[in-house]
């Protein structure tokens, strides 16, 4: 019994350790930057972000007025790796940073306090070390689903974080629950989860803007990462790079109201049907015929691509189950990779 113990315990520290990736600044700025007037007047909560560490704290603090935010809650979680080391932002007035425990913090408005004729920042920074009445300790572990996170949870407009990828079911589940809007990072390969998917094709989740490309983490000096290509070290500080992270909001985007451009035409050769169902394949989203009715088997890349008024999706498929739609994804007997099951509206 002992032992099961420990191995669950040691389950649960390197599956901790793993979800350590803090958000690098520019990443966040190229992606809420198309969001700016649907946060004018909000109550922001980033409920996965340490400030001492979280470029989202950062950015939402330095342009609290720019985006005319109506208040900013940040919690943090109980002893972050990194705590105090290469991203110490700033000191809180009645909190230790090196015993780093639990605490939040609201600011419902950001001053020029250091009187140099511009707010940012440094008056962030001013307001932190001198002010007690915006930060507290927290009573439990800072927890997105500890009860006082959930009652800060409740007086948010709009959550933006990048939230533990192995919780990322149950956190998506619980702004659902609670009729957040939201804007967090997540694994492109989240889209073929159940509870995920079942939203997508609901339209109450989509994906944000900046989804190509590498994107580069922040992660723990000690974080093990077989692969060189998938590290580097600067100044000190250890990256991680994701190139499959994406951004999943309910925000409204002008992406998600544009058509797809198709130019190809059906050809039985180019499109094969699976094995015993009335599917095409497509390869590619770019190559989806202009002329074919029935239904299209996709990659899941199609989501970031997805106008509700060009398709109708029916549901997910692979080789091995089917959600939505009954269809196993076999072309002669060869399995392909999990495909979206679409259908061209009139």
């Amino acid at each position: 019994m002992k032992s099961k113990s420990l191995n669950s315990n040691l389950h649960k520290a390197n599956r901790a350790k793993k979800d350590e990736f803090y958000t690098q600044l520019i990443d966040i700025e190229k992606e809420l930057k198309h969001y700016k007037e649907q946060f004018r007047g909000k109550v922001v909560y980033c409920n996965c972000d340490d400030p001492y560490e979280s470029n989202f704290f950062k950015y939402f603090a330095a342009n609290f007025n720019t985006l005319g935010l109506k208040k900013l809650i940040t919690t943090s979680y109980t002893k972050s790796p990194i705590a105090g080391g290469q991203l110490p932002l700033f000191e809180v007035k009645g909190l230790k940073p090196k015993g780093k425990e639990p605490f939040k913090i609201e600011l419902n408005e950001v001053t020029d306090a250091d009187a140099d004729g511009a707010v940012g920042l440094t008056d962030v920074k001013w307001l932190l070390k001198n002010d007690a009445n915006i930060s507290a300790s927290l009573k439990g572990n800072g927890d997105f689903r500890s009860e006082e996170c959930i009652e800060l949870l409740k007086q948010a407009d709009i959550v933006v974080t990048n939230p533990p990828f192995s919780l990322f079911r149950q956190y998506v589940e619980q702004l659902v629950d609670y009729k957040k809007k939201f804007l967090i990072l997540g694994d492109q390969n989240a889209v073929t989860y159940k509870e995920t998917f079942g939203l997508i094709k609901e339209n109450k989740l989509w994906h944000g803007y900046d989804n190509g490309g590498t994107k580069w983490f922040q992660v723990p000096n000690d974080y093990d990462i077989e692969t060189e290509s998938r590290i580097k070290t600067e100044n000190g500080t250890k990256f991680f790079s994701m190139g499959r992270i994406v951004w999943y909001t309910n925000l409204d985007t002008t992406k998600r109201h544009e058509k797809i451009v198709l130019y190809k035409k059906y050809t039985r050769q180019e499109f094969p049907k699976y094995d015993n169902y009335n599917v095409i394949n497509v390869d590619k989203v770019a190559d989806i015929p202009m002329d074919y009715e029935g239904v299209m088997g996709v990659p899941i890349t199609f989501v970031d691509k997805y106008s509700p008024a060009q398709f109708e999706i029916l549901g997910i498929a692979n080789s091995a189950r089917w959600i939505g739609y009954e269809c196993f994804t076999l072309i002669e007997g060869k399995k392909i990779y999990n495909r979206i099951l679409i259908k061209r509206k009139k």
